[in-house]
């Protein structure tokens, strides 16, 4: 499997025309570990002309052969799981499990999406007029342009082609600049499967490359996982042509802990939600809520778990937490804990980078626990994306909706607590897309992960997901 890519357009690797390009390191060791090609303006144009084209016959195939051979594609990245997650542990640094998980995740995504291929369905309605039908058709919206994060490249990537091939679309997919390498190797194995050429294609770079496909006028639809930030830029440029925008953006998870949960079950969703991924999870446990009355009881079982994790290599099997992704990521962390300390917070846990020898290189943070936080310190309003965790006791259920409603975003939530009452006021009150109640985050793809507020629009997975990726006719039919 190579670790050096050029551009995959129209079935082919063909060089970019601005003959530069850059390396892949490892946030492990800061070693590189690959090298991709940075495309321009001119590499986008090309890639999403190439699109174009084979749309045209792509949308023609009858959606269940399309579905067969994405799922032969699935079946391929499941032949190269080793291979493919042993490349998101040196690109990405996530866990060698996490990154197995992911490669099934990837291929699952597809497979889910080839069960709709049965169940494109339109309506006929009656019409006021006599003799006359109403005919509503859902069909492809054309070229998808699909932009992926770093935390999950692989999956992302998964997640966005599949629907938008099943439902008769062909993709432009920009990969994460951070981490693309195991995202490029799914083009070689589109390839093996027998998807025609110009179906899927794959142009890394930047700003540039990021702009050009998504003003173009040939792009019908994009769909980008990342931050808030990028989300809005996007939706500014997808404007000058109307196009259709999915965004799933950044996230601010509140955990709530309310006085009659099961603190077992509580403690395990709090702590896998916080420091899954490292933290670097869009819908991980970013501030945690505990009621006063079981406050100390929970941070004693929850402290002694916390205090558990083992910081290090992502290949070893003990370790429970891998790098950051990058040193800014590591920066913001310092920023915050400092920030946070200087307001009144205490370091109940970690705070720092570990010590040791094995940790002179590469982006490492322990996991942290802040106490004595207050709601109005940004440690609580800004987006941490790794292991630190404010905790706030609350008094109320008023207060703790209060709290948890007091954000930005609305991607996430996680409550704990066994009094219907509440959990059915919960789903009136809390500002937020997707709810847990009772677990720890981890969405399925049946389900529907939908941002409200700024944590994005459109929402991705599930009936509502993949209808994203159609748009409807509607046909007056005289006989």
């Amino acid at each position: 499997m190579t670790t050096d890519y050029k551009l995959f357009i129209n079935g082919h690797w063909t060089d970019e025309s601005s003959g530069t390009s850059e390396s892949i390191t490892n946030p492990a060791t800061e070693e590189v570990v690959g090298t991709v090609q940075v495309g321009s303006e001119s590499d986008a144009i090309r890639a999403l002309e190439a699109a174009e084209l084979a749309q045209k016959s792509w949308k023609q195939v009858p959606a269940r052969q399309r579905a067969t051979l994405m799922r032969d594609f699935a079946n391929e990245i499941r032949a190269h799981k080793q291979e493919l997650a042993e490349l998101l542990v040196r690109e990405q640094g996530k866990l060698f499990s996490w990154a197995q998980g992911e490669v099934e995740a990837t291929a699952s995504f597809i497979e889910y999406a080839c069960e709709w291929a049965r169940h494109i369905e339109g309506d006929i309605l009656p019409s006021d007029n006599p003799n006359e039908q109403i005919h509503i058709q859902k069909v492809p919206r054309g070229v998808v342009v699909a932009i992926t994060a770093w935390n999950f490249p692989l999956a992302l990537a998964g997640r966005k082609i599949g629907p938008a091939l099943v439902a008769g679309n062909t993709v432009v997919l920009k990969p994460t600049p951070d981490a693309p390498l195991a995202s490029l190797e799914l083009c070689n194995l589109a390839k093996k499967a027998g998807l025609p050429d110009g179906v899927l294609n794959m142009v890394t770079g930047g700003v540039e490359v990021g702009r050009a496909l998504v003003e173009s006028p040939i792009t019908k639809m994009v769909t980008m996982t990342g931050s808030t930030p990028t989300g809005q830029a996007i939706f500014r440029s997808a404007a000058q042509n109307l196009t259709h925008v999915q965004l799933e953006l950044g996230g601010k998870a509140p955990c709530l802990v309310f006085e009659d949960a099961d603190l077992d079950v509580a403690v395990a969703g709090a702590l896998h939600s916080r420091f899954d991924n490292c933290g670097q999870i869009c819908t991980c446990n970013e501030r945690m809520y505990v009621h006063e009355a079981i406050y100390d009881e929970f941070m004693e079982r929850f402290m002694e778990k916390v205090r558990a994790l083992k910081v290090g290599d992502p290949m070893d099997e003990t370790t429970d937490i891998g790098p950051k992704m990058n040193q800014a990521g590591v920066a913001e962390l310092e920023r915050l804990v400092a920030d946070s300390v200087e307001k009144g917070a205490k370091v109940l846990h970690g705070g720092k980078r570990p010590e040791g020898k094995f940790f002179g290189k590469g982006h490492w943070f322990e996991p942290t626990i802040l106490t004595e936080v207050t709601q109005d310190m940004p440690i609580v309003h800004e987006e941490l994306f790794g292991p630190v965790l404010p905790v706030i006791k609350f008094s109320s259920f008023e207060q703790a909706i209060e709290f948890a409603n007091d954000c930005e975003y609305g991607l996430a939530a996680m409550v704990f607590t066994q009094d219907m009452n509440k959990i059915m006021r919960l789903h009136q009150e809390l500002e937020f897309g997707e709810i847990y109640i009772n677990r720890g985050h981890g969405e399925q793809h049946q389900g529907f992960h939908n941002g409200l507020k700024k944590s994005g629009s459109g929402g991705e997975d599930g009936k509502y997901g993949f209808e994203q990726y159609l748009e409807k006719k509607t046909f007056y039919i005289k006989y």
